[in-house]
């Protein structure tokens, strides 16, 4: 019975197993309230940011108010991207597609959250909690390496502006965009249902506001220790091939904008890079400090601070820092704006 109730715990089959003790029971019930503490059955309780805080009711709006910032702006800027012709260029697709990312992103957690906290509720049921860590994980990765992605589109437009048109034709821009998408889902599939699978037992407390791999691990009841090591070296991949992307194409980019002799050349390459280099520091800051430091770095306070401007904030900066900072952006509101009521003064 003890080999059975290892195996049950350690390999994949365990659902089989319990179903098998469940049927050869004669007292059903006792099982299935076992099976519920044990497995997946049961829902998560997630703790959140408001009961740590003294005005629940004021950040909750504060939280609100910040994530229709994060829809509006990032929907404004894919719109002007959109329907503004001068800006069909591939560093704007790329960034309509980063928009995108941080929409689906702030929507993965935020309203989740909002709800809980004015229905009174802070339950999530498994599968739930799945799809919110699919989606986060999913989301995390392809921004990791849509951001590479981009920075090699600014290394092609600075060094070689004369073969631009040719090395980021449109169909690789689609080339290129679907693939971060795709390993960005990869790590979703890989990370989501293993860590689903493990025996939970004890507290179903999760010290978090969203379901979130490592606060969800905390709760199993197995060794993950392998598991720990295997995720450890896939987020320092993951991490590791857009840094050194990122890294090689800048230091180029910073060589030719050195051999330049215009000082207007230099100014614009400058404009360009900087934006994009501040959403890389902000991304991967949290993200180093979230995936790659010790545990000893770590504590639930501390984690969930970073993941609220990891997840929350973050997204609200984006549209800010490549519009505020841009020109032709800028210049497309204007119009948009201009153009609006120009339309409806001729629809009257």
């Amino acid at each position: 019975m003890d080999n059975i109730t290892w195996m049950a715990s350690h390999t994949g089959w365990s659902d089989f197993i319990l179903m098998g003790l469940f049927r050869q029971s004669k007292h059903p019930m006792a099982n299935i309230t076992w099976m519920a503490n044990h497995t997946g059955w049961s829902d998560f309780i997630l703790l959140g940011l408001f009961r740590q805080s003294k005005h629940p009711a004021l950040l909750s709006v504060v939280i609100f108010v910040v994530f229709l910032m994060a829809l509006s702006g990032n929907a404004v800027l894919i719109l002007l991207i959109h329907c503004d012709a001068h800006l069909h260029t591939p560093m704007y697709f790329f960034i309509s597609q980063l928009s995108l990312m941080d929409m689906v992103y702030v929507s993965v957690t935020v309203p989740k959250m909002f709800l809980d906290q004015v229905m009174g509720v802070n339950k999530i049921s498994a599968p739930e909690c799945g799809m919110q860590m699919f989606f986060y994980v999913t989301l995390a990765g392809s921004e990791f390496f849509l951001l590479a992605t981009m920075a090699y589109d600014r290394y092609v437009a600075i060094c070689h502006p004369l073969r631009y048109p040719v090395l980021m034709h449109h169909r690789v821009c689609l080339f290129l965009s679907s693939g971060c998408w795709f390993l960005g889902s990869v790590d979703g599939f890989t990370f989501t249902p293993i860590t689903m699978t493990f025996p939970f037992c004890g507290s179903r407390e999760i010290h978090h506001f969203f379901c979130e791999v490592p606060a969800v691990l905390n709760l199993s009841c197995s060794d993950i220790s392998l598991y720990e090591i295997f995720m450890y070296l896939c987020c320092v991949l993951m991490l590791l091939i857009p840094v050194v992307i990122i890294s090689s194409s800048y230091l180029l980019i910073l060589l030719t904008i050195h051999r330049m002799n215009s000082a207007e050349g230099r100014k614009k390459a400058f404009a360009t890079c900087s934006s994009h280099l501040t959403v890389v520091i902000l991304f991967y800051g949290a993200a180093i400090y979230t995936y790659m430091l010790s545990s000893s770095y770590h504590t639930p306070e501390k984690d969930m601070m970073v993941f609220v401007f990891y997840t929350i904030l973050t997204p609200v900066l984006n549209p800010l820092i490549y519009s505020l900072r841009n020109k032709d952006v800028m210049g497309a509101l204007k119009k948009m704006l201009t153009v609006g009521p120009a339309f409806q003064k001729a629809m009257e």
